[in-house]
């Protein structure tokens, strides 16, 4: 009779464990950490063009056709021989694709090219920093393999008050649509050096950092 009620004893136990780690998995951020080899050896995600950029166009053999031009508010381009081009949405290689086929009725194979020139940076490329723990809100472009110290470092750090290990990310889920929220431990990154608490950001990320209370 001991050895059966002590076997159920530690299956409660089991169980109870079982149950607190899930829900500490569940609870904590799955954030990817910044890695630790250079950037340059990675992909990186390409910007999307937005409203306002301002862009270069270049048609090999056939200058005359391209040129820099501003992307205007309702996100279309206009250049020799194109009538608003949509380009709000597209990456450059997509853009340059899409003028090659349109040239490709006046000229054989051209070859095109788009660079970026000026980023204007709508709210969806955008990494948004708030709270009583940066003083004021700001925003700072997104660019790619940019990092939670990226994005802190470009505001000029936080307050001597932020609790920034309270702090939070809020990300809209490319899939769903849906708003999901992150823990974020900046204290521990800019005081401790603890790499493990940078992470990777997103275009449209919002951080907000609260003030501590004491």
């Amino acid at each position: 009779m001991k050895a059966s009620l002590k076997n159920k004893a530690f299956l409660a136990l089991g169980v109870s464990s079982m149950a607190i780690t899930g829900c500490s998995s569940m609870g904590g951020s799955s954030l990817p950490n910044a890695p630790s080899i250079p950037y340059q050896q990675q992909a990186s995600e390409e910007y999307i063009i937005g409203p306002l950029d301002k862009i270069r166009i270049f048609v090999w053999r056939n200058e005359e056709l391209g040129g820099t031009v501003q992307v205007r508010p309702d996100g279309r381009v206009t250049t020799p021989l194109i009538t608003d081009m949509p380009a709000a949405g597209k990456t450059a290689t997509m853009l340059a694709q899409d003028i090659k086929l349109q040239l490709s009725q006046y000229i054989n194979d051209p070859i095109v090219s788009v660079i970026v020139m000026e980023f204007a940076a709508t709210n969806n490329q955008q990494i948004r920093i708030a709270g009583a723990g940066v003083g004021k809100p700001a925003s700072v472009p997104y660019r790619a393999n940019m990092t939670l110290l990226d994005a802190i470092t470009a505001v000029g750090g936080i307050s001597e008050y932020a609790a920034g290990n309270k702090a939070r990310l809020q990300r809209v889920d490319r899939e769903t649509g849906r708003m999901q929220e992150y823990s974020l431990r900046i204290n521990d990154l800019l005081r401790r050096g603890d790499t493990k608490a940078n992470i990777m950001l997103q275009p449209g990320d919002v951080i907000i950092i609260p003030e501590s209370m004491f």
